[in-house]
């Protein structure tokens, strides 16, 4: 079935209201009709077969099987991503996306070449916003990842939450040697991981020194230089592939 992602409020008393631009996809690219059965996923991990009722400037449809999602990981991810030049970030949004991530924070670094002002930057999170909605869609999730108002990273650091035992923070630097797989190899399996990557040209040495000072452990992906819109998705994998779900399971007996 044709899977859509609705706000939460569209949803009420077994009532599907599609907003306009799941109402266009709905009729105009996919030519679906009265009395097609759709899934409809509300963003926040619950999903709804429903059957369309009327397609009219927005569609409307009722509701007949409520569930939620098994397809989210246990594991959850935020990517604290230096935000780089051209359409990288929304490249990195997608692809963390597909395989889990649970938010994004996007920060301003020394070596951020972009700078924007306050509204522009608001802009750009509204646009990154839309490809995560896309990619959750695409991935089959239930859960939209929320993309956060970027920040300056001295700012973000400076306010965040102390850490308890089942946080994992983490920061890419190509200046550490040790692997980020020797780090999580014997670890206990974190709740939360918070994944922290610069832009092009990585992080500057006072800002790992300053993350570090928040808990943070510096690691490294290996001996080749990774792109930073390759970074982070191969970050996240590996952590969902050693806490998450993308590892293989023993068969049931």
């Amino acid at each position: 079935m044709r899977r859509f992602t609705i706000a939460p409020d569209r949803i009420r008393d077994g009532h599907v209201a599609f907003d306009r631009d799941e109402t266009h996809h709905l009729a105009r690219v996919l030519r679906l009709g009265a009395g097609e059965l759709v899934v409809v996923a509300d963003g926040n991990g619950h999903e709804y077969t429903v059957r369309v009722e009327a397609v009219g400037e927005t569609a409307t449809g009722t509701v007949v099987r409520h569930g939620v999602s098994a397809v989210e990981s246990p594991l959850s991810v935020t990517l604290v991503q230096g935000i780089p030049k051209g359409d990288k970030m929304e490249q990195i949004v997608r692809a963390a996306t597909e395989l889990g991530l649970r938010g994004v924070q996007p920060v301003i670094t020394a070596r951020t070449v972009v700078r924007l002002e306050l509204p522009r930057w608001r802009e750009r999170a509204r646009r990154w916003q839309r490809v995560a909605k896309e990619a959750a869609k695409q991935s089959g999730r239930a859960v939209v990842p929320e993309v956060h108002a970027p920040q300056p990273l001295a700012d973000w650091l400076a306010a965040a939450a102390t850490t308890d035992s089942r946080t994992l923070r983490l920061c890419l630097w190509e200046g550490e040697a040790r692997p980020l797989g020797d780090v999580v190899g014997g670890a206990a399996t974190p709740a939360v991981v918070e994944l922290l990557v610069g832009p092009e040209g990585g992080l500057a040495r006072e800002e790992v020194d300053a993350a570090r000072e928040r808990g943070f452990v510096a690691v490294g992906l290996g001996p080749r230089i990774l792109r930073c819109e390759t970074a982070g998705p191969a970050a996240v994998a590996i952590l969902q592939f050693r806490f998450g779900d993308l590892a293989a399971r023993a068969p049931a007996s």
